[in-house]
């Protein structure tokens, strides 16, 4: 405990002296987004869970969009949450967390979005159920193919690290159109 207390006041002091940024490691994020996160996140588990998601949220307006996301919010450390325990219970978001494991403390929390910015599956629970008016979604998915956005480093309370988020654009193997977003929150320290 005192290590880690240790670790993270070093890591503040560093983030705070130097005004770090994630746009600092943008060579680093990007190596790390392209070696270890990309060989598995267009699996066809992945691929299959979006496009079938998009299927079923195509007609969703705002508002109930809006719903869906305060309903999810009310069930975050709620007993009765069913909404997000059969969303953790999937075998994408098992995935998701097997992928987060293999990754040895590196990797956070992985977020996957279809089109709506609604999450489809979660290593973990959020706070919310609609990313997509966040910029993890909109500065992704919303731009195209390739797009790739970098957060900013923040302290994260579930993992109590700092971390930063790498969110990219999911296309769809066949046509290359952009078919959803995901969010891997890593390690800050692995980069600094």
């Amino acid at each position: 405990m005192v290590r880690s207390i240790t670790r993270l006041t070093a890591l503040l002091a560093i983030v705070t002296a130097s005004g770090a940024h994630a746009g600092d490691y943008d060579a680093q994020l990007t190596a790390y987004l392209d070696n270890s996160v990309r060989p598995w996140a267009t699996a066809p588990i992945i691929i299959d869970a979006i496009k079938a998601q998009n299927a079923h949220t195509e007609g969703y307006d705002q508002a109930r969009i809006d719903e869906l996301d305060l309903a999810w919010r009310a069930q975050v450390g709620a007993a009765d949450s069913p909404m997000i325990s059969p969303m953790l219970a999937s075998p994408v978001s098992e995935y998701l967390r097997e992928q987060s494991a293999a990754a040895n403390g590196q990797v956070t929390e992985i977020i996957l979005m279809d089109a709506k910015g609604l999450n489809v599956a979660v290593s973990e629970v959020t706070s919310d159920y609609w990313q997509g008016d966040e910029e993890k979604h909109f500065l992704t998915y919303a731009i195209g193919p390739d797009a790739i956005h970098f957060g900013e480093v923040e302290f994260d309370e579930s993992s109590q690290s700092y971390q930063v988020q790498i969110s990219f654009t999911i296309n769809d193997p066949e046509t290359g159109t952009p078919i959803g977003a995901m969010t891997v929150g890593v390690d800050a320290e692995a980069f600094m």
